[in-house]
């Protein structure tokens, strides 16, 4: 089974792509951040037409998550269990589902902002809360794995130059202790010292020409519990789906698993 995340920043300008790179990839189960649509105006007949069908949480402009699937999509939770509200609004950061016998979340963590500002706050809450979600999937005996877009660099080596990020968010100590209390939920990094590339980022800004001087951090993860980890046949960030006209600022990282080992 090969499984991907990928933050699209938004699935209806990068539609013509993001079909594009299904059909070449053979991906059988995407997670889908950042949709930046509706409900309604989510692709699920275009999407339907290659073989997937889709299960979407969005509202609107901003966010969205959703989760595509070849091999099946059942029991969807849309949001977070318990997760804070950002200035009154459950925003739709994450969704779930079993696909295959694995049971997966895709996730947009909150971004922060800066330090000093609520919205870091509430990006550590929601941290803490979506820690106490997954324990018990995490926990259990099938694949499990929480995959998307962190906005965390894990360590100093998943950013270009750490000194560039000295005092911002996505590289602070209070958020990867966030991390770090997620994988000890029996959680861990598939992509820990990545296969492909030798500075495998996920992300790089559109300005300054950021891509090509490889100016990136690694933010998009996956997280597995040992059963999904130990099917782990291959991992790699596809950065090749970043360049060209009309790109996402991510790209996908992709992970292949082997079920009957």
């Amino acid at each position: 089974m090969r499984i991907a995340t990928f933050n699209v920043n938004s699935v209806t300008a990068r539609l013509p792509r993001l079909l594009a790179w299904l059909e070449s990839s053979g991906t059988d189960v995407l997670c889908v951040q950042e949709t930046k649509c509706s409900a309604e105006q989510f692709p699920h007949a275009e999407l339907r037409e290659l073989g997937y069908e889709s299960a979407v949480n969005a509202t609107g402009r901003w966010n969205g998550v959703a989760l595509l699937s070849k091999v099946g999509l059942d029991d969807v939770v849309l949001g977070l269990p318990g997760g804070p509200d950002y200035e009154g609004i459950q925003e739709p950061r994450a969704i779930s589902a079993t696909c295959g016998g694995v049971r997966l979340w895709s996730v947009y963590v909150p971004n922060g902002r800066e330090v000093e500002h609520d919205h870091y706050g509430y990006k550590l809450d929601w941290f803490r809360s979506l820690t106490t979600a997954v324990a018990q999937d995490a926990a259990g005996p099938r694949p499990f794995a929480v995959l998307g877009d962190f906005n965390v660099a894990p360590t100093d080596e998943d950013v270009y130059d750490p000194a560039v990020f000295a005092g911002l968010t996505h590289v602070t100590p209070a958020e990867r202790a966030a991390l770090e209390a997620l994988r000890a939920a029996g959680l861990s990094d598939v992509l820990p010292r990545p296969l492909k590339y030798d500075r495998p980022y996920t992300y790089w800004d559109y300005r300054q020409l950021a891509f090509p001087k490889n100016r990136g951090m690694r933010i998009d993860l996956v997280y597995g519990n040992e059963p999904f980890t130990k099917a782990v046949t291959d991992a790699y960030v596809d950065r090749e789906e970043r360049k060209g006209k009309g790109a996402s600022d991510h790209a996908p990282v992709v992970v292949d698993l082997d079920l009957d080992r």
